[in-house]
C-alpha cells in the first residue's frame, strides 16, 4: 500500500513533468502546423526502424549475480553509463518483467560504494567493541557526513560486513586514528580502496543486491510495434534516460535507444527541410535555455569532489558546471561517468575524503590518453542556432551544453539532451491513453 508520502512524492513528480512540458510549448515560437505535422511524422515511424545499438555486439546486459566492481568495469569498457540487469534464475523466461530486473548505472554503483566507505569509515574510527556493534549510530554518523542521509536497509549490514573485512585483512582498528569518518579514511589509504573494491563483502557484492535501493529510472521496455513519438515523449518530458525495446512475445532485448541516439539521429537528418526549419532557429526562438541562470547547479573548483557528485544525485542531474571566483566563470563540466575514475584508481580513491573538484579534473586528464574520454566544457551564445547545438551534442558525445553570457563566460542556462529532444514534439491530449490503454503515469510506476 502507498504511503501518504510516496504519494506525494508521485504527485510532485506529475506536476514536474507537465510542467516542464507547458513551459516548453508556451515558449516556442514555430507554426503550430509544422509542430503538429512532425509529432504526427514521429507516430507513424515504428520503434524497430531506429538503428540498432552501435558496434555490431548488440545490447550489452549485465548479470544481476556479477559483482559490483565488474559491474563498472563492464560500464567503463563498454563506455557507456548505464546497462540492463538480467535475472539468471529466469533466463528462458518468455516474460521481460521475469527476465529483465532493472537497470544499473554509474549513479546507483557510486552511492553504494560512497555510502559503504563512509559506513566503514566510521566504524573503523572507533574502538574495537564499538565497531563490533556497528548499526544506528553508524547510521546516525552517515547522516552527518556529506551525502545525507540514507534509506536502503542493506546499508547497516554492509557496513557491519566492512568492519569485519577489514579487521581479516590486517587493517587494525586504532584508537588513535581519530573518531571521525574523514580522518579514518585518509588514515587507512590504499588498504581502504581494497576493503570496498577488492576484499569481502564487496568484491562479491552482487548487481542484484542493489539495483532495487539504488535505482534511479525506471525500467520500461516498449515494443518493436510501437512508435517513436512514444519513445521521444519517455525519453523527453517523462525524463528517461533509455528506453529498452522489446519483440513482441520475445523477452530478450532488442535495442536500447538513448537520449543520445536520438540527438545523433536527429543530427543524420541535417539537409532535410523539416530538420532545417527547426534547427536553423536561434535557440532563443525555441524558449531555449528553459532552466534558467538562478536554476543552475554548479560546484566551485575549490569544493570536494564528493560533494560535487552528491549534489549530482541530490539533484537528479548528470553533470553540472566547475565554476571559479565570484562571478563563477566556467572552467570545466563533471560528469557522473567521470566517477569510473573514483572507483578504478586506488590513487584516486584513497583521498576521496580530502580531494578537490579541481585535482580530481587535472589527476584524470593527465592519465587519459584517448581522444575525447575527457572533455572541457562546452558552451554555446544566445544567438546559437539549435542546429549548431544538436551538432555540438552529437559530435563531442556530451550529454549538455551550457549556456554562457557574451562576455564573461558565466553560466545562464543549461541545455541538455532532454531539452532538445522536446523542440521537437509535443504531447497530443490523452496520447497514452488512446494508444495503450494507459497513461505515461501509469505505466512509469511499473
Amino acid at each position: 500500500m502507498e504511503t501518504s508520502q510516496e504519494k506525494d512524492m508521485e504527485k510532485e513528480t506529475t506536476v514536474s513533468y507537465d510542467a516542464y512540458f507547458e513551459k516548453i510549448q508556451s515558449r516556442k515560437k514555430l507554426p503550430v502546423s509544422l509542430q503538429e505535422t512532425l509529432t504526427a511524422a514521429f507516430a507513424r515511424i515504428p520503434v524497430s526502424s531506429f538503428p540498432q545499438v552501435p558496434g555490431g555486439k548488440g545490447v550489452i546486459e549485465i548479470s544481476a549475480e556479477t559483482s559490483i566492481s565488474d559491474a563498472v568495469k563492464v560500464l567503463s569498457e563498454c563506455n557507456i553509463l548505464s546497462a540492463p540487469v538480467t535475472d539468471p534464475d529466469k533466463a528462458d523466461s518468455s516474460d521481460w518483467k521475469d527476465r529483465y530486473l532493472g537497470i544499473i548505472d554509474y549513479s546507483a554503483i557510486i552511492l553504494w560504494v560512497l555510502e559503504g566507505a563512509e559506513l566503514a569509515a566510521v566504524a573503523l574510527s572507533a574502538s574495537s567493541a564499538t565497531a563490533a556493534g556497528v548499526g544506528a549510530g553508524a547510521m546516525g554518523a552517515l547522516g552527518a557526513v556529506a551525502l545525507g542521509t540514507t534509506g536502503p536497509v542493506a546499508v547497516a549490514g554492509l557496513a557491519a560486513a566492512a568492519v569485519g573485512a577489514a579487521v581479516a585483512g590486517g587493517v587494525a582498528v586504532d584508537k588513535g586514528m581519530g573518531k571521525d569518518a574523514p580522518t579514518a579514511a585518509s588514515e587507512l589509504g590504499d588498504d581502504f580502496y581494497k576493503v570496498i573494491l577488492q576484499e569481502e563483502p564487496f568484491k562479491s557484492t552482487k548487481v542484484r543486491e542493489i539495483i532495487e535501493s539504488f535505482r534511479s529510472t525506471p525500467f520500461l521496455p516498449v515494443s518493436t510495434e510501437s512508435n517513436m513519438l512514444m519513445v521521444l515523449l519517455l525519453l523527453s518530458k517523462y525524463r528517461m534516460r533509455n528506453v529498452p525495446v522489446i519483440e513482441p512475445g520475445n523477452a530478450f532485448m532488442k535495442n536500447f535507444i538513448t537520449q543520445s541516439a536520438v540527438v545523433r539521429g536527429l543530427e543524420g537528418c541535417r539537409g532535410r527541410d523539416w530538420f532545417d526549419a527547426i534547427a536553423s532557429h536561434p535557440i532563443t526562438d525555441l524558449g531555449l535555455p528553459f532552466m534558467s541562470h538562478d536554476q543552475v547547479v554548479s560546484i566551485d573548483s575549490n569544493e570536494l569532489i564528493l560533494e560535487a557528485f552528491k549534489r549530482m544525485k541530490d539533484n537528479q542531474i548528470g553533470g553540472l558546471p566547475v565554476v571559479e571566483g565570484q562571478r563563477k566563470k566556467i572552467v570545466g563540466n563533471l560528469s557522473i561517468r567521470d566517477i569510473r575514475y573514483l572507483l578504478l584508481k586506488p590513487d584516486l580513491f584513497s583521498n576521496f575524503r580530502h580531494l578537490t573538484v579541481n585535482d580530481f579534473m587535472k589527476t584524470v586528464a593527465s592519465m587519459v590518453q584517448e581522444v575525447g574520454k575527457v572533455m572541457p566544457a562546452i558552451t554555446c551564445k544566445t544567438n546559437s542556432t539549435l542546429g549548431d547545438i544538436i551538432y555540438s551534442l552529437a559530435s563531442k558525445a556530451v550529454h549538455r551544453i551550457y549556456v554562457v553570457s557574451e562576455e564573461e563566460e558565466v553560466v545562464i542556462g543549461v541545455i541538455t539532451l532532454r531539452d532538445v529532444i522536446s523542440c521537437f514534439i509535443y504531447e497530443p491530449p490523452n496520447y497514452f491513453d488512446d494508444y495503450l490503454g494507459c497513461s505515461a503515469k501509469e505505466l512509469l510506476k511499473r
